[in-house]
């Protein structure tokens, strides 16, 4: 039985499955005079086929029917549609209440039924998938513009590491490559998408101190001297002073303040010391490291993958830490790590440096 189109098109459709005809028209008439359409079968397989080609938003279903049974729909309607179950029954020993909502029911109503129950149940449930179609709007809305902001954030980053690269050609690509391979090492140590995702921000700008300096200085071919090589070392301080006047979701500028620090205590600007300096960092430094010994620079040509590795296991537990240079090297010797340059192309980082 179809109910009249005499409703909005936006009212809700219910459809009630039962095999006892007076049961079936009794909640027909009762639910229609509540403003609803309603549809009624007599088989769940019959209410299939309502719920295939019509957008049902609420089953009211019993539970004992020649064929498959209510519960067995249940589970069908929670598995392949986007549909509310209602159960009603009179085997009120057979079923438990909770037993019943296990399977995904929104609602049990014992027999014999009191059509003022029913509809004010079925409100209740309509009720309640409004607010939850609401909700999922609002998560939506939100996730769009969580993804908005984030474009907007790495575009914005991007643009400081393009700064920076103008002002230090020699170095193009360096802080793309040091964050690729930092997020490497901490994917492999298993720190948190999240943690991951600021380390990149911070690594791409990890250099942005360096605005600042003479780019003279920055390109000088020789050695620099003592004055030239203590503001150069300015570089860490400065970027923090720039990036802690943005409020990032991570801590960025703190990770790019400790980039240079060392477990010893030997780094600059604040000579931290072990578990002081963020594992962020402490990851930023060895990545860092390894991509600056491998690059050519203004004042030398590129020393090549050998030597990089050995300043980092020279060095273990001293300058670096032992869990970071033990992911860093199993990545670049047993793993292949790829560098990915701006546009996307990768290339294998031992093939790189044994070129340079």
């Amino acid at each position: 039985m179809e109910a009249e189109k005499t409703e909005e098109e936006s009212s809700p459709i219910i459809l009630v499955v039962d095999d006892d005809d007076d049961i079936r028209n009794i909640l027909y008439y009762g639910i229609t005079a509540s403003g609803y359409q309603c549809y009624t079968s007599e088989s769940a397989e019959d209410a299939l086929t309502y719920l295939s080609s019509e957008p049902i938003e609420v089953v009211i279903t019993d539970v004992q029917m020649i064929g498959m049974s209510g519960i067995d729909l249940c589970r069908e309607i929670k598995t392949n549609y986007d549909a509310d179950v209602i159960i009603i029954t009179g085997l009120v020993n057979n079923f438990a209440y909770e037993e019943i909502l296990a399977q995904g029911a929104s609602d049990f109503i014992e027999k014999p039924i009191r059509l003022a129950e029913i509809v004010a149940r079925l409100k209740r449930v309509l009720n309640e998938r409004r607010i939850r179609d609401q909700l999922k709007d609002a998560a939506r809305e939100l996730s769009s513009n969580v993804t908005r902001f984030q474009n907007a954030l790495e575009g914005f980053v991007q643009a400081i590491a393009l700064a920076v690269e103008m002002r230090d050609p020699y170095t193009a690509g360096h802080q793309i490559r040091v964050a690729d391979l930092a997020c490497a090492i901490a994917e492999k140590m298993g720190l948190k998408e999240d943690m991951i995702y600021g380390l990149r921000m911070a690594s791409v700008i990890h250099d942005l101190g360096k605005i600042t300096i003479p780019g003279e200085i920055l390109c000088k071919p020789g050695k620099l001297s003592e004055p030239e090589y203590q503001m150069v070392k300015t570089h860490a301080q400065l970027g923090f002073d720039i990036l802690s006047k943005i409020d990032f979701p991570w801590p960025v500028a703190e990770i790019v303040l400790q980039h240079h620090e060392r477990l010893d205590g030997s780094g600059y600007p604040r000579g931290l010391s072990g578990e002081s300096i963020r594992i962020e960092a402490r990851i930023l430094s060895v990545s860092d490291v390894f991509e600056t010994i491998g690059s050519h620079r203004p004042y030398r040509p590129s020393l090549g993958l050998k030597k990089a590795i050995s300043e980092l296991t020279d060095n273990c537990g001293t300058l670096y830490d032992k869990e970071v240079v033990a992911a860093c090297i199993e990545l670049l010797e047993n793993e292949n790590f790829q560098y990915k340059n701006p546009k996307g192309a990768s290339a294998f980082v031992t093939t790189q440096m044994q070129s340079l």
